[in-house]
């Protein structure tokens, strides 16, 4: 029986799941501290799922190694399912440029994803840092989509023109998702696109262009917005392996 295994920081997401969790059967356990107690570094089924900055030292002495997308996935996706230029440079290059262009670290959240130029990017950071620099895009609408096994298990749209529908309870429309899942579809049957077994996709439509991929996410750590939390732990129960 699996051991859902969350860090001390209490959010809705981990509310959520925990209560999930429990009709599924699981086990549940809570961190008080950032680091894994010796009585829980030999669970027989640990499932993690946290935040991403301290999300891999406690997967170490969970005794998982996290699945996490390639830094260059974006840019190797055929252009059909990205619909913008994109490429992956490092931070120095991106600083030298004076140009207007969307920047953000390929995994992490160590500085807000958004659009500058080269003299507005955060100086606190090394120049060989990885960064994604894309052309500048509207977005209409965007989807959270977990994924197994390149099935489409539970999704959810989380910003319409970059507006969190939190107080919209994440709703959308019948259209809205037909369109959304004809685009998954597509995206997880053709064999150019590398998938790990479990992923978090964020999929949107682009102002005058049409259905694009956002980013890939790792699965254990991501939010889930309006996504199903039975569906969304059947995906995180495989976003890591076995040490």
């Amino acid at each position: 029986m699996p051991t859902l295994v969350f860090t001390p920081r209490y959010t809705a997401d981990s509310q959520a799941l925990w209560k999930a969790a429990g009709h599924l059967g699981w086990k549940t356990e809570r961190l008080t501290a950032w680091k894994v107690p010796e009585h829980l570094r030999t669970l027989p089924d640990p499932v993690l799922y946290g935040e991403a900055l301290f999300g891999p030292a406690l997967a170490e002495q969970l005794g998982l190694v996290l699945l996490n997308p390639p830094e260059d996935w974006l840019v190797r996706l055929p252009e059909e399912f990205r619909l913008r230029d994109i490429v992956l440079t490092t931070l120095g290059t991106a600083r030298a440029s004076l140009h207007r262009a969307f920047v953000k670290p390929p995994n992490d959240k160590s500085f807000p994803a958004s659009v500058y130029t080269g003299s507005d990017l955060p100086r606190e950071y090394p120049d060989e840092m990885p960064v994604l620099v894309s052309e500048i895009v509207r977005w209409e609408k965007e989807f959270r989509c977990f994924i197994l096994d390149r099935s489409l298990r539970t999704y959810s749209v989380y910003s319409r023109h970059g507006e969190l529908q939190h107080h919209q309870a994440f709703s959308s429309s019948p259209e809205e998702n037909r369109e959304l899942e004809d685009f998954a579809t597509r995206l997880l049957a053709d064999p150019r696109v590398d998938l790990p077994r479990a992923a978090v996709v964020d999929i949107g439509k682009i102002e005058g262009r049409g259905w694009a991929c956002v980013e890939q996410n790792a699965a254990w750590g991501a939010g889930i917005y309006g996504c199903d939390p039975s569906a969304v732990l059947e995906v995180v129960q495989h976003a890591a392996s076995k040490l």
